[in-house]
């Protein structure tokens, strides 16, 4: 396949989804940390094929799949012998780096990295084996000053970062109310202002933004702020589902350890299933693993509705993968890409069929 140029923002692979700050949906910043638990294994466990498996995933809900099974020890069941060394990540970049250069082998991230990763690489390096979670993304406003859609225009708008998921799926609700911004600069009929969750709220609260397209729970804090949920993306797609959290995996590892990869991939559906099952446990258990990686728990007001509007799943949902890259094209960020071959999905459809469950579909963009 011919290599696509990379987003145009992310030239420095400054994207994500991805997956928004140190406690968002998508994660920014620059560096990776191993504060993050490690899990317990059993005495006399059998090692799989490799002694030590390195897992990435970001600090925030959208990764809840990771933080709870890692924090419920259900990643690590699966594994037996074989140790996860977890790493967290507060950006897209540095986990795909960490993936090219073999620090990391299997990772939670957002789909706009990962496409990125995977054009910039010519589809060398990594595969989307599964989903993780879909929704937990709004565009919050101050209701002062924007009372319905159409008042969007003219005001200022936040999205987290140049090309990532969500400031392409604002550039593209933008362009559908016809309306016209240079995707670079962010200037137009609305401004789109690029802010690192973190600062969001500050920026809210002072008035220099009126307004974010943002991932939880960073939406949930500024509601919490005194702002109003204009419009949830969830609204905007069929059956109300997109990705926002893919897990992927270093094509060099899923050769050579497929039993190590299987063996996660086992643990990822039994932790989905277990949250979907237990939700104010597996919330509560989310909410510890991000307090002892952060040193502060999220408070009630933030973090129920911030895991409401998140569905946490195996479908990679890859036909919304497919959309999101269109937008981005769409948008004049990315080159028209080949996006065949991202997904290697039997070793999942593997676990699902072993567990009774229905195998997910690549929207034909498997391996072939």
């Amino acid at each position: 396949m011919s290599a696509a140029r990379p987003l145009t923002a992310l030239r420095t692979l400054a994207v994500t989804a991805a997956l928004p700050l140190l406690l968002t949906a998508c994660g920014y910043g620059t560096e990776s940390t191993d504060s993050a638990k490690q899990p317990e294994v059993a005495a006399n466990a059998k090692k799989l094929s490799v002694d030590e498996v390195n897992i990435g995933y970001f600090p925030n809900l959208t990764h809840a799949t990771a933080l709870v099974g890692i924090q419920e020890g259900l990643l690590q069941k699966e594994l037996g012998g074989t140790t996860i060394k977890p790493s967290t990540f507060n950006a897209g970049p540095s986990e795909i780096e960490a993936l090219n250069s073999g620090d990391l082998d299997i990772g939670w991230i957002g789909p706009s990295p990962a496409v990125n990763g995977y054009t910039k690489a010519a589809g060398k390096n990594l595969r989307i084996i599964s989903g993780s979670a879909s929704g937990g993304v709004k565009l919050v406003v101050n209701p002062e000053k924007i009372k319905s859609l159409k008042d969007v225009k003219g005001k200022k708008i936040a999205t987290p970062q140049l090309g990532n998921t969500q400031d392409v799926a604002l550039l593209n609700w933008i362009s559908e109310q016809g309306w016209k911004v240079d995707a670079e600069s962010g200037k137009g009929d609305v401004s789109v202002v690029r802010t690192d969750n973190k600062i969001t709220p500050d920026a809210y609260k002072s008035g220099s933004i009126d307004g974010a397209w943002v991932p939880e729970p960073t939406a949930s804090k500024l509601v919490a702020e005194g702002g109003k949920v204009l419009l949830d993306e969830a609204d905007l797609w069929p059956d109300k589902k997109f990705v926002i959290t893919n897990i992927i995996v270093r094509q060099a590892f899923l050769k050579e350890h497929p039993d190590v990869v299987e063996a996660v991939l086992r643990g990822s559906v039994k932790t989905n299933e277990w949250i979907n099952a237990n939700p104010e446990k597996a919330k509560a258990a989310a909410n510890k693993a991000l307090e002892e990686l952060s040193g502060k728990a999220l408070p009630a007001d933030v973090i129920d509705p911030a895991w409401k509007s998140i569905t946490f799943l195996d479908d990679p949902l890859a036909a919304t993968l497919d959309t999101e890259a269109q937008h981005a094209v769409k948008a004049g960020l990315l080159e028209k890409p080949d996006l065949k071959g991202i997904y290697d999905l039997a070793p999942l459809n593997k676990v699902l069929k072993a567990d009774g469950k229905d195998e997910v579909d690549d929207a034909g963009l498997g391996v072939k």
